[in-house]
């Protein structure tokens, strides 16, 4: 890898074409470029990368089969919305020498430590920055690294940083004094000073004095004595100061910028909330359209739409099902200029991905729009392809009188590990079981779909709108009877629902009738979700996949709220935030408040609820750490700001910003208090975000971070910020002090 190999990178079917690749001596970089002389290079990090795919393991790939042995292609999938590399070597021993050692290098970089990964970060830094590659740099060099590192230092103040480092007064920094350099421009004065408070005698902290700390600033009360020992052990990097029960300044700030030290509490990343709930108490991670990969008239149709969604833990996916040639079904979004795939090929990357990131069930949401024939042949692969994998009647064998759980049980199966259909179905399902329509080979059913939805938006109708609401369809009874607990239907009223409904029926609102519904009767909304399942879904306006607010949809108790997981954006980091606890298994309980169709809650007026307890929320926003630069130009600095978003009730909905710290992005100081009222704190999602502030024109984005704020813990903490695609920036982060009271 490092001597460097000829690959042909593959795009489709007739883009093919060669170019030299050659892993970095950083071991962390590959550098990639074109045959012909005189064209630019590019790169990409190996840390971007999230897995090696071998053989014909992508659309791409798979086009030209015929054409290249499996065990010369490979795929490398990277991280958030970026495409994927596919590959083809010239040989099936170089192939395998990339597969091996790439997947050598991730899982290197996976069991790398939290020091190991920063020593790592300065070596990247030192790379960079000696253009020279002489193993050294001179003041020159180091001028220009501050500012790609977001740092505006005065000449004078760098010039006496570099020379206390050099101690072989060479005029030049090699690597030990580079890393004693960058040690000295991160000293972090703000740690210092919490060190200071709590330590007995200035140098280090005890037994004691760590105890004290865990106890008064991290509220963690619980056998603090031996956790304090624990911290010590884990995170203190002198071997002295261990064995004299100690923790160095070192050792304390490792500890922040850990997972323990993390504004997240790590109880909360393991599946750790009641799973034996009916499936309708739980907020359930869901995407629409999840085929495609970006707008929603031109845009790439793929089942990697599928694959990505199924891995950051999507419990709900959609299938739109048209008739396409040779009697096979295809999926595109249907009158569009959308590319089409088919279905065949969207059931197996569900069958292969649907539990590979999480066992709890997922639901297939199919918009049927085919030929009894073709909805025959759609039934047939779901059974052929998914086998056992499909539920095929309910649990027990009888009717139930509520939804199963997701971790639902029975001596004869159970929940865990199966996908469960949701779309039209004829009759009830004790019909089904009774054997009531056994005669049937196909019935009709009411129209009840997207496109038939579509004229809410679009009230004096027009091209868009095709069919009638009234429209009937005809449905196979095969397909049928691959519904069991999700059965499709249009809804008509809370009234109607609360006496006649069954609690296995769902009912699908554009995001403009479900708001219609919350402002009309949002308690009646609660109530009904108690109950059943409901879905949303975007406008069909929202032809460039923008997203609504969920947190609205959140507020009554919606399950499936389907977003656009191709588009990045405030409303997807809400959805990544609201499901980044309970393990990230896709599946959030609601509020005990929600969970009873005899009690009332009203999102409008949360105060009038049993057992309403506000809390008061206290951010104090310290400081950050090397944010990235968002602007190209080289001379371009950061101005940075923290602005604080609660996303709740109506009532909770709020933001409040910090000043701007003028050329600063490498480490701006604030000490700025934020304080919020959070009347519903059990729904409330807290959102922080660090803007490159602009007096002329809009903010630049620079880094976010979303969790519930029942998941924040409080105490001194640090927030390791996320990119607009929801991926890791590190080492990028705030630090922060946290409260959270009563209020009196």
């Amino acid at each position: 890898m490092i001597v460097g190999t000829v690959m042909r990178k593959v795009k489709s079917r007739t883009w093919k074409k060669q170019r030299y690749f050659r892993l970095q001596e950083d071991c962390m970089t590959i550098w990639y470029k074109s045959k012909k002389a005189g064209n630019t290079h590019s790169t990409f990090s190996v840390s971007d990368v999230e897995v090696v795919r071998e053989g014909h393991q992508s659309e791409v790939l798979l086009s030209i089969a015929d054409e290249f042995p499996p065990d010369r292609c490979f795929t490398l999938v990277f991280r958030g919305r970026r495409g994927n590399l596919d590959l083809v070597a010239e040989s099936a021993e170089e192939a395998q020498s990339w597969i091996k050692g790439m997947r050598k290098l991730i899982e290197n970089l996976e069991n790398m430590g939290q020091k190991e990964k920063l020593d790592q970060w300065i070596c990247d830094w030192f790379n960079k920055a000696d253009k020279n590659k002489d193993g050294r740099m001179n003041f020159k060099e180091v001028q220009d690294l501050l500012k790609m590192m977001n740092v505006d230092m005065n000449e004078h103040h760098a010039l006496r940083l570099f020379t206390m480092a050099d101690k072989s007064r060479s005029g030049t920094l090699e690597d030990d004094e580079f890393v004693q350099f960058y040690k000295m421009l991160t000293q972090r004065e703000d740690v210092l000073k919490v060190f200071q408070e709590y330590s007995s005698d200035g140098q280090k902290l005890s037994v004691q004095d760590l105890e004290e700390f865990l106890r008064h600033e991290q509220l963690e009360s619980e056998g603090s004595q031996q956790r304090a020992l624990e911290l010590i052990d884990q995170y203190e990097p002198s071997e002295t100061a261990k064995m004299l029960h100690a923790m160095s300044i070192d050792g304390f700030l490792m500890y922040l910028v850990s997972p323990d030290g993390s504004i997240f509490n790590p109880r909360h990343q393991s599946v750790y909330q009641d799973m034996t709930q009916p499936l309708s108490h739980y907020f359930i991670s869901s995407s629409h359209n999840t085929y495609l990969l970006e707008d929603q008239l031109r845009g790439q149709s793929s089942v990697e739409g599928y694959i990505r969604a199924l891995k950051r833990g999507c419990r709900c996916v959609e299938v739109d099902c048209w008739d396409g040639a040779n009697g096979e079904p295809i999926v595109y979004h249907g009158h569009t200029f959308t590319s089409k795939i088919l279905f065949r090929d969207v059931i197996t990357a569900v069958g292969k991905y649907a539990f590979k990131v999480t066992e709890y069930p997922v639901i297939l949401s199919i918009e049927n729009h085919c030929s009894v024939e073709q909805q025959r042949t759609i039934a047939h692969h779901l059974s052929h392809i998914l086998g056992d994998k499909l539920l095929r009647t309910t649990l027990d064998g009888h009717i139930a009188d509520g939804l199963p759980s997701p971790e639902h049980v029975t001596t004869r199966q159970e929940l865990k590990g199966k996908i469960l259909l949701k779309g039209k179905k004829i009759g009830g399902l004790e019909a089904s079981l009774n054997g009531a329509a056994e005669e049937s080979i196909a019935g009709e059913v009411s129209d009840e779909d997207e496109v038939a939805d579509i004229d809410e938006d679009h009230p004096h109708g027009d091209s868009m709108r095709r069919k009638g609401k009234k429209s009937k369809q005809r449905l196979s009874k095969e397909l049928s009877d691959c519904v069991v607990y999700c059965k499709s239907v249009r809804f008509h009223s809370f009234k109607q629902s609360r006496l006649h409904s069954k609690f296995y029926e769902i009912s699908s609102f554009t995001e403009s009738k479900a708001r219609k519904l919350i402002r009309e009767a949002g308690a009646d909304f609660v109530q009904h979700n108690a109950r059943q399942l409901t879905r949303v879904y975007p406008s069909g306006l929202r032809t460039d996949s923008s997203n609504f607010n969920p947190q609205d949809m959140w507020n009554v108790g919606c399950q499936i709220v389907a977003l656009n997981f191709q588009k990045a954006g405030v409303e997807m980091d809400l959805n990544d935030g609201l499901f980044s606890h309970n393990g990230r298994c896709g599946y959030v309980l609601k509020p005990e408040f929600m969970r009873s169709c005899q009690r009332k809650f009203e999102p409008d007026n949360p105060q009038d609820r049993e057992g309403y307890r506000p809390v008061n929320l206290s951010i104090q926003a310290i400081s950050g750490q090397q944010l990235p630069k968002v602007n190209i130009k080289e001379d371009s600095i950061v101005d940075p700001l923290v602005r604080v978003e609660i996303h709740g009730v109506p009532a909770d909905q709020a933001k409040q910003e910090t000043r701007y710290i003028d050329n600063n992005g490498f480490n701006p100081i604030w000490y700025e208090t934020l304080q919020f009222t959070v009347h519903v704190p059990q729904l409330a999602l807290v959102r922080f975000v660090v803007e490159d502030y602009d007096k002329t024109s809009k903010n630049d984005f620079v880094g976010q971070y979303t969790l519930p704020l029942s998941c924040i813990q409080q105490g001194y903490r640090h927030i390791h910020l996320l990119s607009k695609d929801g991926t890791s920036i590190s080492p990028s982060s705030l630090f922060v002090r946290v409260r959270i009271t009563d209020v009196a």
